[in-house]
């Protein structure tokens, strides 16, 4: 957990995946606090982020230039990334402005966790065919 004076990032490990817990609004300063927590969790050798916005109820431009960032950092060291617990309001926009098409959006971060312990449909073409 990354804390800076009384602000905080709440963040826990499964395995080698992180879960991160955005808060109520993500902004420049928390923005800048998960994107950290994040590229910290992938230096540290997690091989998947979870972002969890379940207590999220507003994500402004900032915000969303700081999530192109997180998703860019999460892509150039090959792991894998899902938003969880997104609500309809910002999951629209996540669709709108394209970050839809770069990350996995869950339900709820045990369907994110689930998802993440099966293997990838590639992954599994790739068994199943000895490629």
């Amino acid at each position: 957990m990354e804390t800076i004076g009384s602000e905080s990032v709440r963040s826990r490990r499964v395995g080698d995946t992180a879960v991160i817990y955005a808060g109520d609004y993500l902004n420049k300063l928390s923005g800048e606090r998960v994107e950290r927590e994040c590229k910290r969790q992938l230096e540290s050798g997690c091989r998947a982020l979870v972002i969890n916005f379940r207590d999220t109820e507003l994500v402004n431009s900032i915000g969303v230039s700081i999530l192109m960032g997180v998703i860019d950092a999460a892509e150039q060291s090959g792991a894998r990334l899902i938003f969880s617990d997104v609500d309809n309001h910002t999951a629209n926009l996540f669709e709108m402005l394209g970050l839809a098409r770069h990350v996995t959006i869950t339900k709820d971060e045990e369907e994110a966790l689930a998802s993440l312990a099966s293997p990838r449909v590639s992954e599994s073409r790739a068994v199943a065919t000895g490629s």
